[in-house]
């Protein structure tokens, strides 16, 4: 159990809002919540209208099963509807970045903007001192010099769920009215509590895709506001080998969805892009050394505690689940919000758009913008 919750008397009566999606995760999270003694209600965002084109809609079967949960566990759950904060701080930002060819991370902005933001502040107003989500992440309290307490996002115990890369852009102030009960457990030890306490969704598969949207097919859902625009698939030596619906729908490394083959069978792997040209540069081969960079530049940084002194030797991801790898962190002269980083192994796919975020060893140190 959480070494981040209190025991049951300390809680008791401490009021705590948990963001219950109707998945597994939260729920246990919640459930363990009330058994240290919470006082715990449930509250189901709704922040996306799926259009449900005459089916039932994923967001109306999310609540359900958040609403079954809710009962079983004997607590109130309620619905927040931040539609309109999703589509201005979330969905435009992310057609934006994509209309200028970079590519987004969501679930960052996500997190960021909604779940830690407008969610977190709806709560306090509302006399929760807590808020509680089912991300595998940890928070540990600690006190700094002058003895003034101070918060640190750790990577959850579950190295193939730790979701500590989406949260790098937290601040003080949001960790410390924030609770992740199962930063301690392991997915298996999840869904072990969820059966052994007969939750209604112990056996719910995990969602995938787009924070609040789900899995969805990248060119139709970006087809909503971005106009197909046809154009050249060419390769580093400048061949046309086929064409594309727009640059801006394809991402460094990509290989599936561009639809053409290499002279001997090997498939094109997307090493670069021209978005004002509309060309996608392709290169054969998964391996090519076009796809690899030992350097980067990063853009608006964000230190979750006090900024380092730089340069910095720590490790860092360049996409979700990467294993750590080591760099420096360096000053760019003139610039506060980017620094350079160098890695001590080329890296595949460095992306811009995507999220880098900075560890020491199991510590979040914090994160920026690939640029």
């Amino acid at each position: 159990m959480s070494k981040d919750l209190s025991d049951k008397n300390s809680s008791k009566g401490i009021k705590v809002a948990v963001a219950m999606s109707g998945g597994v995760d939260s729920s246990v999270a919640a459930l363990l919540l009330k058994k240290q003694g919470y006082d715990c209600v449930g509250v189901f965002m709704k922040n996306y209208d799926d259009s449900c084109d005459g089916s039932e809609c994923s967001a109306s079967l999310d609540y359900e099963e958040a609403r079954k949960a809710a009962h079983h566990l004997s607590i109130p759950l309620y619905t927040f509807n931040f539609e309109k904060e999703y589509a201005e701080r979330v969905l435009n930002y992310f057609y934006r970045e994509y209309q200028s060819g970079r590519t987004p991370n969501p679930d960052v902005m996500c997190n960021k903007e909604i779940k830690f933001k407008v969610f977190l502040d709806k709560i306090l107003k509302l006399g929760c001192q807590y808020m509680a989500t089912g991300h595998y992440t940890r928070r540990e309290v600690y006190k700094d010099e002058n003895g003034k307490e101070r918060y640190k996002l750790l990577k959850g115990v579950d190295g193939n769920k730790d979701q500590s890369y989406f949260l790098y852009a937290l601040n003080q102030y949001q960790l410390k009215h924030s609770l992740f009960p199962i930063g301690e457990l392991t997915k298996p030890e999840v869904r072990k509590l969820a059966r052994k306490f007969k939750l209604p969704n112990a056996e719910r598969p995990d969602s995938q895709g787009i924070c609040f949207v789900g899995e969805v097919s990248m060119v139709d859902f970006l087809g909503k506001k971005i106009k197909n625009k046809i154009g050249k698939i060419v390769t580093v030596d400048g061949d046309i080998v086929g064409e594309h619906k727009g640059a801006m729908y394809y991402t460094i490394g990509q290989r599936k969805g561009i639809g053409v083959l290499g002279g001997s069978g090997a498939p094109y792997y997307v090493v670069d892009k021209d978005v004002k040209k509309n060309l996608l540069i392709v290169a054969k081969g998964q391996e090519d050394k076009l796809l690899y960079k030992k350097e980067l530049i990063a853009e608006k940084i964000h230190w979750i505690s006090e900024a380092p002194k730089l340069p910095l030797r720590c490790s860092a991801k360049i996409r979700y689940r990467q294993p750590d790898q080591k760099c420096v962190v360096r000053v760019i002269r003139g610039s506060k919000s980017k620094v350079k980083v160098i890695f001590d192994d080329p890296q595949r796919a460095v992306t811009a758009g995507q999220a880098i975020v900075f560890y020491n060893g199991d510590v979040v140190v914090g994160g920026g913008v690939i640029k």
